[in-house]
């Protein structure tokens, strides 16, 4: 795989609170708010919103780091280059007062500019809601957003935020008491359903957070959780990205099964019949 030129990508912006930021967008139908991990919008991301497009969603990648197309992957521009790109995506997340890395009991301030960028997109694409997800550091983010009743069907892969640099911050995630209340009660009046996604020996998504969002969410928290052997074994590093780098795109592969359930959740909540 070599850098994505981002063809049969639509551009274009979306402004609120004072920040713009670059959207691509592909498909037709209901929108799914795609949200990449670090260092950004990878052409493993773009495969995995074209297969959001392919049942018939809109895919939407709001652009918050990184430069969109670029192959993250040492092979592909050496691995000085790969590095000084990962590190400067991961700077750039670290000095932004808009992402919250350690702090718990709250969620990030990007938060509120995806809700908005979330509630766009169903005015303009339609349809019974939105869909979301989000990978890594911005696994929890569509947790986040659930407190928007448009919000109807989010993931969380590999949600790996607080960073877990304790135990403390091993046994949350990164959303506020009064926002994760919100979500709960959806869960208990609408049937919201919350999917997540993991590998059991990720370090990074350690198993006492799900361990609290089944506490949190009950039997409407839905946790994929999977062997680490299952995981595709070209992938740089060890077991983390569920639905990108680690996935073994082969009917049968237990990854495969992750993403096809993802997909199940996208068609049930946002393109059934009523």
């Amino acid at each position: 795989m070599t850098d994505h030129d981002l063809s049969g990508y639509e551009k274009s912006t979306f402004a609120y609170g004072g920040t713009e930021r670059r959207i691509l967008r592909r498909g037709t139908g209901p929108a799914v708010i795609v949200m990449a991990e670090i260092p950004g919008i990878t052409p493993k991301v773009l495969e995995f919103a074209d297969r959001v497009a392919a049942i018939g969603c809109t895919a939407v990648l709001p652009v918050l780091f990184g430069e969109p197309g670029r192959d993250p992957r040492p092979e592909a521009h050496g691995m000085l280059s790969a590095g000084r790109y990962a590190a400067s995506s991961m700077l750039k997340v670290c000095v932004s007062r808009e992402f919250t890395l350690l702090a718990t009991g709250r969620s990030s301030r990007v938060v509120a500019w995806l809700r908005a960028l979330a509630a766009h997109e169903h005015e303009r694409c339609g349809g019974p809601g939105v869909g979301a997800v989000g990978m890594c550091l911005t696994g929890g983010f569509a947790l986040a957003m659930a407190t928007d009743p448009r919000l109807v069907a989010p993931v969380l892969s590999q949600p790996s935020l607080p960073v877990a640099v304790s135990a403390g911050r091993s046994r949350v995630i990164d959303i506020s008491p009064a926002e994760l209340a919100v979500v709960r009660g959806r869960c208990e009046r609408e049937g919201l359903q919350v999917m997540g996604l993991r590998f059991k020996g990720d370090k990074f998504v350690p198993g006492d957070r799900f361990a609290f969002l089944r506490r949190e969410l009950g039997e409407a928290f839905v946790a994929v959780e999977l062997e680490d052997g299952t995981a595709n074994p070209e992938g740089v590093l060890p077991p983390h990205s569920v639905l990108t780098e680690h996935l073994i795109d082969t009917p049968g592969e237990p990854t495969r099964a992750a993403l096809d359930q993802v997909l199940g959740l996208f068609r049930t909540r946002l393109l059934a019949a009523p």
